[in-house]
């Protein structure tokens, strides 16, 4: 009975309420196979944990919330599984939370620095992404599997 409870702790405080550091107002675009949307957003974030809430005509219409796993209002799931049906079974575990902050993705992998920011172009049998961070915006785009993520700035 105490590893139920315990796992049921587990699974829960994923998504449970977090205190962050950072909050910042975004217009945010995604387009994938299961997840389009295209308005402001408020991206959230400390240490440990990032959350994404998006609204369209100022209603609250997804929320992600990333730290060990990935919670959406669907439920929480691994990096791997959201990755698998939300984005691309081959990205990296870290893809997500990687684009959201505007860190390097793929290790860096064909890193090149540009005068605000830098640009990666990832080329493989899975894949072909163009992503590009500037100090306004955040653009990945995978050709391949149709995939675009963007985040710009509301003060722009």
């Amino acid at each position: 009975m105490k590893y139920i409870y315990l796992i049921f702790i587990l699974i829960f405080s994923g998504c449970s309420t977090k205190n962050y550091e950072f909050t910042q107002t975004k217009i945010v675009i995604i387009k994938s196979p299961k997840l389009k949307f295209a308005d402001v957003g408020y991206l959230r974030n400390s240490q440990k944990s990032i959350e994404l809430e998006i609204f369209v005509a100022g209603n609250a219409v997804e929320k992600i919330a990333i730290n060990h796993v990935i919670c959406v209002s669907a439920g929480c799931m691994s990096k791997r599984s959201f990755n698998e049906e939300y984005l691309h079974a081959s990205y990296p575990e870290d893809i997500l939370q990687n684009v959201l902050l505007g860190k390097a993705i793929y290790d860096g992998q064909n890193r090149v620095k540009i005068d605000d920011g830098f640009e990666q172009k990832i080329q493989n049998a899975d894949a072909d992404i163009e992503y590009k961070v500037s100090a306004n915006t955040i653009s990945f785009k995978d050709k391949k599997n149709a995939i675009l993520l963007k985040l710009k700035d509301t003060n722009e």
